[in-house]
């Protein structure tokens, strides 16, 4: 493979909806626009459909898409359309040349159906790459489904100038979609009887029961919204269940923004205080140093902003992913 040569992303449809933002289809947006950047001839294949389970209508698209590839066309495959679906992907292993990018293993979801593991299975090993979104997630990837490679790469950030918040303390920010994986229950009741001022915004698509006139759900947040958001924001919390990276939590140490998390150990590195997962006790604990500690304010602080020189570009994840593909199908 060359400059010259073609590369074909399927992805899901909704990857520009602005009510459905999501870290998988911002990776797909930053991805695409860095391959062009790079030289290559990328062809953009969006497959509307309610993925990993699509109706029958969104299963012809994309049946029909791939009956029309040429034999030896380069096939990207966002995860999420494709390993719901082996019985329409692996009849074209062989003829054609399939990468997928695993975004999340399916049945990681919560509430997800645990038959999807199996169907993940059959897709991944019929494919020519594997491509997760950090070493953690690779590592999952193989024990999970019994890979020999799982190839990484890790989701970028652009620079941005350090946030100065507001009073340093007392403004918490979580942007994650409002869904049981991302922990927002957990952040509730770890908030909860903290006596010191503070009120935290809920940034993100979904629906969520608060009774605290101290958090706000805004919905999904973009552009000026969103960068405002940021700015404004003390401390920046993300308790979720399970994550493959976590991009929200590079765009927050990208600013300087002190960082609670869990399950991003990859992408948080040692920029913040990275705490077990559904772990209420040990979110308390933190959120009360946070209030009561100013040195412990102070570390999260320098962590954030040692961490946010040695953040990845998002032109060497799409390198990444060329050379991925060069030394592949050659």
């Amino acid at each position: 493979m060359n400059a010259s040569s073609e590369i074909r992303f399927l992805l899901p449809g909704d990857i520009d909806d602005p009510a459905a933002p999501s870290g998988g289809n911002a990776y797909d947006r930053r991805i695409i626009d860095e391959l062009v950047a790079l030289g290559i001839r990328i062809e953009e294949v969006p497959v509307l459909g309610t993925w990993p389970q699509p109706d029958a209508r969104a299963r012809a698209q994309l049946a029909d898409t791939l009956a029309g590839c040429p034999d030896g066309a380069v096939l990207l495959l966002d995860g999420l359309l494709a390993c719901g679906v082996p019985d329409l992907i692996t009849p074209h292993a062989g003829r054609l040349r399939l990468a997928v990018l695993v975004h999340l293993p399916l049945a990681a979801e919560t509430g997800a159906d645990p038959a999807l593991n199996g169907l993940e299975r059959e897709v991944l090993h019929a494919a020519d790459a594997v491509i997760a979104t950090s070493p953690a997630a690779a590592r999952d990837l193989r024990a999970r489904h019994g890979l020999d490679r799982v190839h990484v790469a890790v989701p970028g950030v652009d620079p941005a100038p350090l946030s100065p918040g507001t009073d340093g303390v007392s403004n918490l920010l979580c942007v994650a979609s409002l869904t049981p994986r991302k922990g927002h229950d957990l952040l509730v009741r770890a908030l909860d009887g903290i006596e010191h001022p503070w009120t935290c915004t809920f940034a993100g698509p979904g629906t969520l029961n608060v009774r605290s006139d101290r958090i706000s759900t805004p919905g999904p947040l973009h552009g000026a919204d969103l960068e405002r958001a940021y700015s404004q924001a003390d401390l920046f919390l993300l308790a979720s269940r399970a994550e493959t990276y976590g991009m929200v939590i590079t765009e927050a140490v990208a600013r300087g923004i002190p960082v609670l998390a869990s399950s991003v150990p990859d992408a948080l590195g040692d920029g913040g205080l990275l705490l077990p997962a559904d772990d209420l006790d040990a979110w308390r604990t933190a959120l009360r140093r946070w209030f009561a500690e100013p040195g412990f304010r102070a570390d999260l602080r320098d962590r954030a902003v040692t961490r946010r020189a040695d953040l990845p570009r998002w032109h060497d994840s799409a390198q990444t992913i060329v050379d991925i593909v060069v030394s592949l199908f050659g």
